[in-house]
């Protein structure tokens, strides 16, 4: 398989891709546009890039929206509520249904990699088990990795922690946890030790829902990060939500990301779902609720973007667009002028890779040939156009393929500049 007249990011010329046993094996600059023969792909100058990664979502709750009553306050600890009330339902042929139909919906949307979290605040583990077992069903098809997650906290959760270990028994690939949520200060804290010790005895991953509520004084990122940096565990460590980093003071932020720089710690934002849950308390001036996504980046600390929900009982929208996301990302962190854009795709490519320590990954010779073709020729374009994922092809083989839309309008319109 070969791609012609392709760009790639960061790059002004076209390209020609080489693909041989599914993998990279050229890459080539173009001197002008070629001719498509009858082995050729022709991109039509729209840009190569690397496969979207989503790198937070919760498949077991995915499509359970209004079952068996709706979120009517918006708030985050109504959405728990609500999920208890559905947790009871659930059987593997639930959850696989609903797993599969949002998988496809993402996979439409140049999703190569899930990052999943699993809710191990049942006593079945329903969720674990059949996210696991449709992992390694797909392993061939798509990258997923599974948290165990402790929806209802793993210390305050009647027997949570056994529950915990034997998920990871079971094959989860990542430590959750969810500090801000335990009974008390002590109990959070403990966990966080607790889930770095899981994490080393068993050799896995950690990512923790840290202080996703508007609180200034919740502050388990600070005991998150120290525990990871005095493990050396920092890139193995990820930071979901941090909403209160909000609602933090600047010189205590000042002094917090000297550690958070330190420790090699990630971090993952969910715009869509904290501009929604966030906030909720507050009449007016109302907080936003978004992490400190702009100031990271110039920090040059890891952060990417993760769509959280698709129609559960915390976010009743979603519709499995990264580029939806990461639209409000730039939008709601004020991160809106031509160097932002310039590299804005990072927050749902490369750098969400990086936070799932993915080998492999990127247009590079040698490299599996998973890439997707967007409608735009740079970031910007992409970003500006909201344009659609034209073509996703993994280890060499288009698994999605769109025809994009074609519009027609009147001549006296369609004599107006192109912009």
């Amino acid at each position: 398989m070969h791609i012609i007249n392709a760009r790639l990011r960061q790059q002004a010329e076209l390209f020609t891709l080489k693909i041989e046993n599914g993998h990279f094996t050229k890459i080539e600059k173009q001197d002008n546009t070629l001719a498509v023969t009858n082995d050729e792909f022709d991109a039509e100058g729209n840009l190569a890039c690397a496969p979207f990664v989503e790198p937070h979502i919760h498949l077991d709750a995915a499509l359970t929206a209004g079952e068996p009553e709706w979120n009517q306050s918006g708030t985050l600890f109504e959405g728990i509520e609500r999920w208890s009330q559905r947790k009871p339902m659930l059987n593997e042929a639930d959850i696989r249904k609903r797993a599969l139909s949002t998988i496809e919906l993402l996979v439409q949307n140049g999703v190569q990699a899930i990052r999943t979290h699993a809710d191990t605040t049942d006593p079945t583990l329903i969720g674990v088990r059949t996210l696991c077992a449709l992992r390694d069903e797909l392993k061939d098809k798509i990258d997923i990795q599974v948290v165990a997650f402790p929806q209802d906290g793993m210390l305050s959760y009647p027997n949570g922690l056994a529950l915990m270990e034997e998920a990871l028994k079971i094959g989860a690939d990542v430590v959750g946890g969810i500090p801000h949520f335990e009974y008390t200060r002590e109990l959070g804290e403990k966990s966080v030790k607790l889930i770095l010790e899981l994490a080393i005895k068993y050799d896995r991953l950690v990512d923790v829902h840290c202080d996703e509520i508007d609180d200034p004084n919740s502050r388990f990122l600070e005991f998150l990060a120290c525990e990871a940096l005095f493990h050396d565990m920092g890139s193995r460590v990820t930071a979901s939500h941090t909403t209160a980093m909000h609602s933090y003071d600047n010189a205590y932020c000042s002094k917090l990301f000297r550690l958070l720089k330190n420790s090699g710690i990630n971090f993952i934002s969910c715009p869509t779902e904290s501009i929604h849950l966030q906030g909720r308390f507050d009449t007016y001036p109302k907080r936003r609720g978004v992490t400190r996504v702009k100031e990271l980046r110039e920090a040059n600390i890891n952060v990417c973007l993760g769509q959280d929900s698709i129609f559960d009982p915390w976010y009743s929208l979603g519709n499995g667009k990264l580029l939806r996301t990461l639209d409000f990302a730039l939008h709601i962190c004020q991160m809106m002028g031509y160097q932002d854009y310039a590299k804005a795709l990072d927050m749902i490519t490369d750098n969400s890779a990086k936070t799932m320590c993915l080998t492999g990954y990127g247009i590079e010779i040698g490299n599996p040939a998973n890439f997707i073709l967007l409608e735009g020729h740079d970031d910007y374009s992409v970003v500006r156009r909201q344009g659609d994922v034209l073509l996703s092809v993994r280890h060499g083989e288009i698994i999605m393929q769109r025809q994009p839309a074609h519009v027609m309008t009147k001549p006296w319109i369609t004599t107006v500049p192109n912009w």
